[in-house]
């Protein structure tokens, strides 16, 4: 099997890390994060392959999750910016960074969602079903939020960033993800 991460790859990855140390199934995984049952299958087994998961367990190797996330999504999946639009807000708009980092004069990044009271710039998510996840479960929203701050932000903006999805993925390695 390739080791080619897939964008709902890093989508699986950051699910494994909110779920923490709860057992799961493919079928529950995938109804939360709009996906096919296959599609979390394949995603688990190319995490594996990529050495993000366990493969005995599937469960997040986290030394190498926070490595990847913080240095290698940012080149393996850029991101990409489209035009003003409403949606929900993302990187350094989105809790918990929009605490941490002021939004200046500037339309925030924003993924174009139904759900939306921002207006801002559209920043295309990593996969399709990410606007309506995050609306769904806070937990995941701030981990793809924070992804996107060390996909597009400057460096401050990526330094908090880092800091705080490292202390999640740990967190959760001891089961007390916050």
């Amino acid at each position: 099997m390739s080791a080619h991460l897939k964008p709902q790859d890093v989508v699986v990855l950051l699910k494994l890390v909110a779920i923490g140390s709860r057992s799961w199934t493919y079928a529950g995984l995938a109804r939360e994060i709009g996906m096919s049952a296959s599609e979390v299958h394949a995603a688990v087994k190319r995490l594996t392959v990529a050495q993000l998961c366990f493969p005995d367990t599937q469960t997040v190797f986290h030394g190498n999750a926070v490595e990847f996330l913080v240095s290698g999504v940012r080149y393996a999946f850029p991101a990409l910016r489209g035009a003003q639009t409403v949606g929900l807000p993302t990187s350094y708009a989105a809790p918990p960074l929009d605490r941490e980092i002021s939004p200046g004069n500037t339309l925030p990044p924003v993924w174009s969602s139904r759900h939306g009271t921002v207006t801002g710039i559209a920043l295309t998510p990593l996969y399709p079903s990410v606007p309506e996840i995050a609306h769904a479960d806070p937990q995941l929203y701030e981990l793809l939020a924070l992804l996107d701050a060390l996909r597009t932000g400057k460096a401050r903006e990526r330094m908090i960033a880092g800091r705080i999805i490292k202390d999640r993925v740990y967190a959760a390695a001891c089961g007390a993800i916050a």
